[in-house]
């Protein structure tokens, strides 16, 4: 096993127990303590994991929200993978809507310039991106920009959401279960995600296998409410299938 791929599992490990032990890491994953103690501090400066005596507890079990960079450092084959397979959903022509999110971004990163596109986008870094490729019709949502994720929240992108109507909104989600539908930290986000679903005629959400099952404060929107979701195949076919019957097409990229 690859050292991104035993991180990779201890995250995965640390979110669905609460907390890693580093001897038993060493133990079940057949390598020595101090390599676990090496990945843990890696997991660390990503800002995914937080150390603790003995093992290390994920950040979301502390109440933090991990910053948009720190995601945007994890998992990036699978992430990378979701965003070309989202590219089958992108019209020909017409609107969407790129929501925030390092997934999310991703699309943002391999969209076809040779479209004629209106892109809507709630991140300035997804507008500095777009805006300089030909063919893309770049409108970047105003607001309050949230450091943590660097989206627009509050009034300004609501009532600019509560204008349009889109072809397809890309949306970006912290937590996704059937019971709790789809979840983030931040109330204001929740508020302006709500609206990006209610502008489009089609939502299709862009996870990777880490956010199912995880649940956060703020709920915008019921899997009813998402046409497709593309994650990658981390996720499991059977939890792929409880999902779809909730809803929503699951395509495992």
């Amino acid at each position: 096993m690859y050292a991104e791929e035993r991180q990779q599992e201890i995250l995965r490990r640390a979110r669905a127990q609460g907390r890693v032990d580093v001897m038993v890491l060493a133990e079940e994953l057949a390598v020595t303590s101090e390599t676990i103690r090496r990945d843990l501090t890696a997991l660390e400066r990503a800002g995914v994991l937080r150390r603790v005596h003995g093992g290390a507890i994920p950040v979301e079990r502390l109440g933090f929200e991990p910053a948009l960079a720190a995601r945007d450092a994890v998992l990036t084959a699978e992430k990378e993978r979701i965003a070309k397979a989202a590219l089958a959903e992108v019209p020909e022509d017409g609107a969407i809507i790129i929501d925030a999110g390092s997934t999310t971004g991703r699309l943002a990163q391999v969209l076809n310039t040779e479209r004629e596109l209106t892109v809507i986008v709630n991140a300035p870094p997804l507008a500095t991106l777009l805006a300089a490729r030909p063919n893309l019709n770049v409108i970047m949502l105003g607001g309050r920009v949230r450091s943590r994720t660097m989206a627009t929240v509050d009034d300004w992108a609501m009532q600019a959401l509560s204008q349009i109507y889109v072809d397809v909104a890309f949306m970006a989600t912290n937590g996704c279960s059937v019971e709790r539908g789809l979840t983030t930290p931040d109330p204001a986000e929740a508020a302006v995600k709500r609206a990006m679903i209610a502008s489009a005629r089609r939502t299709v959400l862009l996870a990777d296998h880490t956010k199912f099952g995880d649940d956060y404060l703020a709920r915008f929107g019921q899997l009813a409410d998402v046409d497709l979701i593309i994650t990658d195949t981390g996720l499991s076919a059977a939890a792929a299938g409880e999902l779809q019957h909730a809803g929503p097409e699951v395509i495992r990229a």
